[in-house]
């Protein structure tokens, strides 16, 4: 079954968008030039977890000596859920703090300019 969720162009990067489907939400959201679907649920209490803000993952950078150089944003792209901060990777909707927690992605069919998600 596919659900409506607007259409393409509307849909900027950085842009999300909420979709009731029964009595849940599905946040759906552009992220590094692709749509990605998530349930707006986070795993921790149940929180919105779509409405969080999109950071890049921060990394240490560890010289070859083993020595502190500061640190840095990698390419990975976190959505970051409101209410106590848990990160999940927007490409996997794992959890970047412990990878057993996860958010439930769904598929995404774009058809003549416009957005499905496969439920």
């Amino acid at each position: 079954m596919e659900i409506y969720a607007g259409k393409s162009a509307d849909l900027k990067e950085g842009d999300r968008t909420l979709v009731e489907h029964k009595s849940q939400q599905i946040g759906v959201l552009r992220a590094k030039g692709a749509i990605h679907a998530f349930l707006n649920l986070c795993p921790h209490q149940g929180g919105p977890v779509c409405e969080g803000v999109l950071v890049h993952k921060p990394e240490e950078i560890i010289a070859e000596d083993r020595t502190y150089q500061g640190m840095r944003f990698s390419e990975d792209l976190h959505l970051v859920c409101p209410w106590h901060g848990w990160e999940f990777n927007v490409e996997t909707g794992r959890c970047a703090g412990d990878g057993k927690h996860a958010i439930r992605k769904f598929d995404i069919v774009e058809r003549e300019g416009e957005i499905y998600v496969v439920v």
